[in-house]
């Protein structure tokens, strides 16, 4: 038994973790950052302190459709400009690859203006990968772009990222392999499902977990209400948070669900406009972190939760997103605002006072409601899917509460919980791979 709550433990900390910036161009800048690094380890005489702001790279970027779809239009942290280029730009000049998702946070004036020069002269160049992988980035570095030279004349390196944001397969210093580990999607195919988790397991577990081997999960607080805090204080992106939170007489009124969109919302405009401030992501999505924990913390926050009631209701929304996440993949054409959504309606069930059977009803009313919102890419519009991500997470709570759930004779409900996740599952990965490809398309053509 111990053993097992060990090991649910170690998912929650795999895949729930701060991430600065949108996780797609932030890969790109963890994969320049290492192949960066690679060349300083292997050529010290010629790497003083300070060379990374002053040599001229060439960058070439090789990734899956799905990362150039989610960094396209996002802003990055600290610039003012959006998409893949300026990423890996500033990965060259200040990552640091052992802080993982958050490989930016070394940013400062001095690095966003050197990116910047890089950028416009020509140093950098994003290409679509020959990859059936949904996630994959090969970050190619050279000095004076010369990479066909000697390592003595012209230092080269890459590092490869597959199936995880920050999982690096292999790396490669003048041409010769360093390092070369298992796939991301060879590991979960071993551990299949991670690690046999259900829906009963995870309520079971949120319900009865010692409160201090849980208690960590109250920096989803710290961090993503900080992330709603500067939403609503600043004028990011679209302003979708601002807005409901400033039309409370007029429109939206005064209740939870409205407090519990614009908070999340404002997350969102804040992030994806590039704020400097982490989130604490869920399955490599920062987005998905903040939609499976903001409505829960807004409901804390409105009705006074204690901190463990809290910590309970948000290890099992991120569990809960976390399992139906792992039927998907960690990018598809299945907006991470469904999954995400999900989990925070088990969590707002739970502080209710809800049984595990209405976690299920939760569960399936959310998977009958917005299955089909598509993602098209990252952006600053997330923040409105978020919003109503967050709208039917509190319908789908509510009738919940009620005893009402869809019936298996609707869609993609099945009797079965497991089996109706993995319906929606299937939807979200092989049912929607033409869509996908159709939306890239589209937003390479515009």
């Amino acid at each position: 038994m111990q053993d097992r709550r060990e090991q649910i433990i170690d998912i929650i900390h795999r895949e729930v973790k701060p991430a600065l910036g949108c996780t797609e161009p932030i890969a790109v800048a963890l994969a320049v950052a290492k192949a960066v690094e690679i060349i300083t380890d292997n050529c010290p005489c010629i790497c003083p302190e300070g060379w990374r702001l002053k040599v001229d790279f060439r960058i070439e970027v090789a990734v899956s459709g799905n990362i150039l779809k989610n960094g396209m239009g996002v802003g990055i942290p600290g610039t003012g400009m959006v998409g893949l280029p300026v990423a890996a730009a500033l990965g060259a000049v200040c990552g640091e690859s052992a802080r993982g998702l958050e490989v930016l946070a070394a940013l400062n004036d001095c690095s966003v203006k050197r990116a910047k020069e890089l950028v416009a002269g020509g140093k950098v160049h994003i290409s679509v990968a020959d990859t059936d992988r949904l996630l994959y980035v090969k970050a190619t570095v050279s000095v004076d772009g010369r990479a066909e030279a000697s390592a003595e004349v012209d230092p080269h390196a890459y590092a490869v990222i597959e199936d995880d944001h920050d999982r690096i397969v292999e790396t490669s210093f003048a041409g010769k392999i360093l390092m070369s580990s298992e796939s991301g999607a060879a590991a979960v195919e071993r551990t299949a499902n991670n690690d046999g988790l259900t829906v009963r397991e995870i309520y079971d577990f949120a319900s009865t977990a010692p409160f201090e081997s849980i208690s960590f999960i109250l920096e989803d607080r710290s961090l993503n209400l900080a992330l709603a805090k500067e939403g609503l204080k600043g004028d990011y992106g679209m302003k979708v948070g601002k807005a409901i939170r400033e039309n409370q007489k007029e429109v939206f009124g005064d209740d939870f669900m409205s407090f519990a969109m614009g908070m999340t919302a404002a997350a969102s405009d804040a992030r994806m406009a590039g704020c400097t401030l982490p989130a604490m992501s869920n399955s490599g999505s920062g987005n998905q972190g903040i939609t499976v924990s903001m409505p829960v913390i807004a409901y804390a926050m409105k009705y006074g939760v204690d901190d463990e009631r809290l910590a309970r209701a948000l290890i099992l929304s991120n569990l809960v997103a976390i399992h139906i996440k792992s039927y998907l993949g960690k990018l598809s054409a299945l907006c991470g605002c469904v999954v995400a959504s999900t989990g925070s309606a088990c969590g707002i069930v739970w502080l209710q006072g809800g049984s595990y059977e209405q976690v299920c009803y939760a569960i399936k009313n959310m998977a009958g409601n917005i299955t089909g919102m598509v993602c098209d890419g990252a952006k600053v519009g997330c923040a409105m899917k978020v919003a109503s991500g967050v709208s039917s997470a509190v319908q789908s709570a509510v009738l919940a509460m009620r005893g009402t759930c869809i019936p298996s004779t609707d869609g993609i409900i099945d009797d079965d919980i497991e089996k109706t996740i993995s319906n929606l599952g299937a939807i979200g990965s092989a049912g929607m791979k033409a869509a996908d490809r159709m939306i890239l398309d589209i937003m390479l053509c515009k």
